[in-house]
């Protein structure tokens, strides 16, 4: 599959992308306020979890994924898979400010969607690179050599605590303030899409996921589950949500997995 963000001269043989999503209403909610998208060809991975009660929040994540991918789609056919990470970086920009824009735009004119907004999490999947953005406390998390780790921090007035030294990480399970975020899509006038680039190498996991699985599951959990040898991705994500909702299931459930391979030639 066809990413974004490698190098012209690059000698490494390209990574292909494999993907799953899944998105679940969970145990509690009557309603499902997440939205996700994956466009293999693109290499996009675009996941939201909306705020604004279930109207409102229905509403932003499904605009917020929609208006990413569709501006990020005429960006790439104009730009191609060679473009440099500085130009991958403005097209994800340019897509959340749209956007943006949109949601803040519809929750000021509809009184039924007033105070909507969303986090979001995506990534851009190259043959040699990986471009992941986030705004609020939806999370990018990547699997490699037998370590899972974070790779976005949250937006939220909790990480803020914990990292003043206001809380300790065991405080910071049942912190009253777990839910706040700090920053989102569609509550302001502008919005900084956070952005970092990674090297891709083969055998790579890469998982997105809203804050229904993240404080659903614990870290050793998801560790234990995504590292299963039985199944492949597809049910490894049916996996993730069903432990979610085993744990109780207090929020929507969403999740995006992508696994780098190399080509069967270049293996």
């Amino acid at each position: 599959m066809v990413g974004v963000g490698t190098s012209l001269f690059s000698t490494r043989p390209p990574l292909s992308w494999e993907f799953a999503a899944l998105t679940d209403v969970g145990r509690v909610r009557a309603h499902n306020e997440d939205a996700v998208h994956v466009d293999p060809v693109l290499g996009l991975a675009v996941l939201a979890d909306g705020m604004g009660g279930y109207k409102g929040g229905e509403v932003a994540s499904a605009m917020a994924v929609s208006l990413v991918h569709a501006n990020f789609r005429r960006w790439y056919v104009q730009a191609g898979p060679q473009a440099p990470a500085r130009v991958v970086r403005r097209a994800l920009q340019a897509a959340t400010d749209e956007a943006n824009a949109a949601i803040l735009e519809g929750s000021l004119t509809n009184p039924n969607l007033q105070g909507m907004g969303t986090t979001l999490v995506l990534a851009a999947f190259g043959p040699h690179r990986v471009m992941v953005g986030h705004i609020g406390d939806s999370r990018c998390y990547r699997l490699r050599n037998d370590k899972l780790e974070q790779l976005t921090r949250d937006h939220s007035l909790r990480q803020q605590q914990l990292d003043a030294g206001a809380i300790t990480a065991e405080e910071a399970l049942s912190s009253p303030n777990r839910n706040l975020v700090t920053r989102a899509v569609g509550v302001e006038a502008q919005v900084l899409l956070e952005m970092h680039e990674h090297t891709a190498r083969p055998d790579d996991l890469y998982m997105l996921c809203s804050d229904g699985l993240s404080e659903m599951v614990p870290d050793a959990q998801l560790f234990t589950l995504l590292t299963r040898q039985d199944g492949g991705i597809e049910s490894k994500v049916s996996l993730l949500a069903n432990i979610a909702n085993e744990n109780g299931g207090r929020d929507n459930i969403s999740v995006i997995l992508a696994r780098a391979s190399l080509p069967r030639a270049a293996t």
